[in-house]
């Protein structure tokens, strides 16, 4: 295997000031705001809204300086309501454990299982071995782009760029060998290894929306819909939704950057020998990728077997019902994730294909976030918060159609998730839009799920999510290219899936 270049940190002394400087900040302007908010005159509230309007400054201002820690900020806000009489410790903490948490939770249990067991690396090499995708320049570009989405579709965006950046760092230097030997000379081929590298980045966030467990800001959204109307979007559904909307965002970002980053050598079969170096080093199939496999196909089949009955027989049907209240998805995820447990890899050394010290490496912290998030969220609802934000934000902008209301929740979410994490954006958002919604009269849905998936659009900036800055560590990425072709990926991105949530929401029964 060719050396790959290991991701460092790059930050230069101007970014560590600025990042020292917000945090700082934070520090102050957090309990302050708090302060004001709490004793400035609100009459138009009543009581436990104008407290939890005060928490919901305080929490945001940490969510957004980082002073403290995204998941000690998402636990800090419910206490901070409790301990100020907005709600009982009961009530605040209850969406800890919110079966849209435990989908999540299970849903990181397996992903877990493919990393240990190079079940994913296997999934990437073989894709991209396929037919004539390691052919040409154009087809390895897309290859490389379409495992990233297909795998970010399934477990968390941050994993899969973090596995892809060598497999594609490698693929990248053979690359450069083959063009060197036929043009008998060292080349510069930097602006196609920009598009790659970004390729992999955007990719991973865009793959994310295709599922509710592909990324957080899915999964708040499709709670804070079912806790506001009552409604809870089904797995299969919400692929319904996002996957052609997925899948076009992907072809237009493929067909960009094949155009603006173009390889100076498009004929490169000798790729085709790496990736069949790299899946011959992984070796015959393993126990404990075929056990996580395993458990991956069941989970993905009862997730999707909802849908299918559906089509058959209706929503309305006894059947259907009947399989959701057996199935519902936190249970298949937890169903899924506890087969790990029990398939063995040696029976008779009491080995399985998951141990629970490998278990409880998850990122427990997008957890708490999550489940803060959501307790915020439902007592912006119960408060009457975000109806009395809704018409306030109506008030000022002059949006009551459904249009305008669902364009403008998504422009917020998408400048927001570009200074802090997708997660907290979409915790801002999604209710406030939902109350916007609401007060104007027009169907919350599209505009919910259409900030949510803007909250996953986090192109610009290496700060904006962990994919973008994996890649702008490697150093082979200046920040500069990254601004000018995340930019453009944000007003076309924007434009699409404001489209594919307008026509695709009633389609699929929202």
């Amino acid at each position: 295997m060719p050396e790959t270049q290991p991701v460092r940190e790059t930050i230069s002394e101007a970014e560590e000031r600025f990042e020292r400087i917000r945090r700082t900040t934070g520090l102050f302007l957090a309990p302050a705001l708090f302060l004001l908010i709490y004793f400035w005159p609100m009459p138009g509230l009543k009581p436990q809204a104008h407290t939890l309007a005060a928490v919901m400054a305080f929490t945001i201002t940490c969510w957004i300086t980082e002073c403290i820690p995204i998941p000690v900020a998402s636990l800090l806000g419910p206490t901070l309501a409790v301990a100020f009489g907005v709600a009982g410790a009961k009530e605040a903490y209850t969406a800890m454990a919110d079966p849209t948490v435990l989908l999540f939770l299970g849903g990181f249990v397996l992903a877990k299982a493919m990393e240990v067991h190079g079940l994913d690396r296997r999934f990437a090499l073989r894709i991209l071995s396929l037919g004539s995708v390691s052919r040409t320049s154009t087809m390895i570009l897309l290859g490389v782009g379409g495992v990233t989405c297909f795998l970010s579709m399934w477990l968390s965006n941050t994993a899969t760029a973090a596995m892809m950046f060598p497999i594609t760092m490698g693929v990248l230097l053979a690359l450069n060998r083959i063009i060197a030997s036929m043009h008998g000379r060292e080349v510069n081929n930097s602006k196609y290894q920009t598009g790659m590298l970004l390729m992999i980045a955007y990719a991973a966030s865009i793959g994310g929306m295709g599922t509710p467990i592909g990324t957080p800001p899915n999964m708040i959204t499709i709670g804070l819909i079912e806790k506001a109307t009552g409604l809870r979007i089904a797995f299969f559904q919400w692929m319904m939704l996002a996957v052609p909307i997925m899948l076009l965002m992907f072809l237009v970002m493929w067909v960009y950057f094949n155009w603006r980053c173009p390889s100076i050598q498009k004929d490169l079969k000798g790729a085709a020998d790496f990736i069949a170096t790299e899946r011959k080093a992984l070796g015959t199939w393993k126990r404990g990728e075929a056990n996580a496999l395993i458990a991956f196909l069941v989970a993905v089949a009862l997730w999707v077997t909802p849908g299918v009955i559906a089509l058959v027989s209706g929503t309305t049907s006894p059947l259907f019902k009947a399989y959701n209240n057996i199935f519902p998805e936190a249970s298949v995820a937890l169903i899924a994730a506890s087969l790990l447990f029990f398939l063995p890899v040696n029976f008779q050394q009491r080995e399985f294909t998951l141990s629970w010290k490998q278990a409880v490496n998850i990122d427990w912290g997008t957890l708490l976030l999550f489940g803060g998030g959501l307790s915020l969220g439902e007592m912006m609802f119960k408060t009457g918060l975000a109806e009395a934000m809704g018409k306030g934000l109506v008030s000022m902008t002059g949006a009551h159609t459904l249009l305008a209301i669902t364009a403008l929740g998504q422009l917020v979410a998408i400048l927001l998730t570009e200074t802090t994490s997708n997660t907290a954006a979409a915790t801002m958002v999604v209710p406030v839009v939902i109350g916007i919604a609401s007060a104007a009269g027009v169907n919350p849905i599209p505009p919910a799920v259409a900030a949510g998936l803007g909250a996953s659009m986090a192109f610009v900036l290496p700060v904006s999510t962990p994919p973008n800055a994996i890649i702008y560590g490697s150093g082979m990425v200046p920040i500069t290219q990254m601004v000018k072709y995340g930019f453009l990926l944000d007003v076309i991105g924007y434009f699409l899936v404001l489209a594919g949530v307008l026509i695709l929401t009633p389609l699929v029964g929202l």
